[in-house]
């Protein structure tokens, strides 16, 4: 581990303790977790992955992701945070942004903003290619119509990652674009055509807005069109490369809290008394202590593969593999660490129950846990996923966000 990577590791493991306390807060009260952010962003973690010339600290996705897995054993919320800072919509900025887009977003997120990716609509979840929303070319702008629901972070971001068909003059379908829009919610303000319309009330991570977008000539300026060299007719399937290291991002975060409820499990086992000895002593209890064990280090080290293949993106089917194990792996430890605890685990003294309800959602989001064995298995038979009905983006429901 170099220098820098210890130096921000140290910086989230001295968090951690604080994030732990607040943790049920936001939970109860359903509020963001805007104390936490302010710390993220003085400890230098918020942009840490961003290039040193916008004044990030220049980390590699696998630096990120030991910091990320770190805050995640005591606040998936948080951590959910700081992947959106590091790993998701801002990379693809990083990537495929001008000097000017590159400018305008990193001191945003190096102060504290939570990008938030703006594909999912009603009508277009997994098949994130039949999106409705357009941008119709008039002159220097692009006019924005459509709806988004299930937008993270909609209503407390800055930064919206705006995706739509782009429709040129006389209206001929182009491909779809990301288009860059900054709003002020702190202040309650948005761009005119730009309105927050309802939040979906969660079953977990219950801080973070998962919000409706309802956008009504919502005028952009090319200059905020984000437009990977591949151009509309393939800019999507590029811009959509960025997302796999939000996937390494949400894999970490689900054995993050998966390895904290590991933590828990083994605290407990040697506390507990029944039958006259602790519960560690128990065969039954060992064996699945054993597994958890495995089951977290195994997604570790999937995680961290994956990671380490970034160019500037994570390969795309190490991602899918190692976002689905993770997920799923973490799902079954916390459940097994909560069984571990009885009733208790299933109170809310202990954090079992809230880290089960939070890491519910990471085999749902950011690519469904069945959308990516899809993707997984294209890829190893050499078979192109269905062609969309527009015909341009031959691995679309691969990709697909959710």
């Amino acid at each position: 581990m170099d220098t820098l990577t210890s130096n921000h590791l140290a910086r989230a493991k001295e968090l951690a303790p604080t994030f732990a306390k607040r943790a049920a807060h936001w939970d109860k009260s359903r509020t963001y977790c805007w104390s936490n952010v302010r710390d993220l962003a003085d400890a230098g973690l918020m942009g840490m992955t961003l290039p040193t010339e916008y004044g990030g600290a220049g980390c590699s996705w696998n630096e990120a992701v030991l910091v990320v897995e770190e805050i995640a054993k005591v606040c998936a919320l948080t951590a959910r945070v700081l992947v959106e800072a590091n790993m998701g919509g801002i990379s693809a900025v990083m990537a495929y942004g001008s000097p000017a887009q590159k400018a305008l977003c990193a001191p945003l997120v190096l102060a504290g903003d939570k990008p938030a990716i703006c594909i999912t609509e009603p009508e277009a979840g997994s098949a994130a290619t039949e999106m409705q929303t357009t941008a119709r070319k008039q002159g220097s702008r692009y006019i924005l119509n459509g709806t988004k629901h299930w937008i993270t972070g909609g209503g407390v971001s800055r930064i919206h990652l705006i995706f739509a068909r782009v429709l040129d003059e006389r209206g001929i379908d182009q491909g779809i674009a990301g288009f860059i829009v900054i709003c002020d919610p702190t202040n309650g303000q948005y761009p005119d055509g730009f309105k927050v319309v309802g939040r979906e009330r969660t079953m977990g991570l219950c801080g973070m807005p998962e919000a409706a977008l309802e956008f009504t000539n919502l005028e952009v300026d090319t200059s905020h069109v984000l437009i990977p060299p591949g151009g509309f007719r393939r800019g999507f399937a590029e811009l959509m490369t960025a997302y796999n290291s939000q996937r390494v991002g949400a894999g970490t975060i689900a054995i993050g809290v998966a390895a904290g409820a590991l933590e828990h499990a083994k605290r407990y086992l040697l506390e507990r008394q029944q039958f006259g000895r602790p519960l560690g002593e128990f065969q039954g209890l060992q064996w699945m202590l054993a597994d958890m064990d495995a089951g977290v280090h195994a997604s570790r080290l999937m995680l961290h593969e994956a990671a380490r293949t970034a160019q500037p993106f994570p390969d795309m089917t190490m991602a899918a593999r190692a976002k689905m194990f993770a997920s799923e792996t973490a799902i079954k430890v916390v459940n097994d660490a909560l069984q571990m605890f009885g009733a208790r685990g299933y109170g809310d003294q202990e954090p079992l129950e809230r880290m089960y309800r939070d890491v519910r959602m990471f085999t749902i989001g950011g690519g469904t846990a069945q959308i990516l064995r899809n993707q997984i298995a294209s890829s190893l038979l050499g078979i192109k996923a269905p062609q969309t009905r527009t015909g341009y983006l031959e691995s679309a429901p691969a990709m697909a966000a959710q």
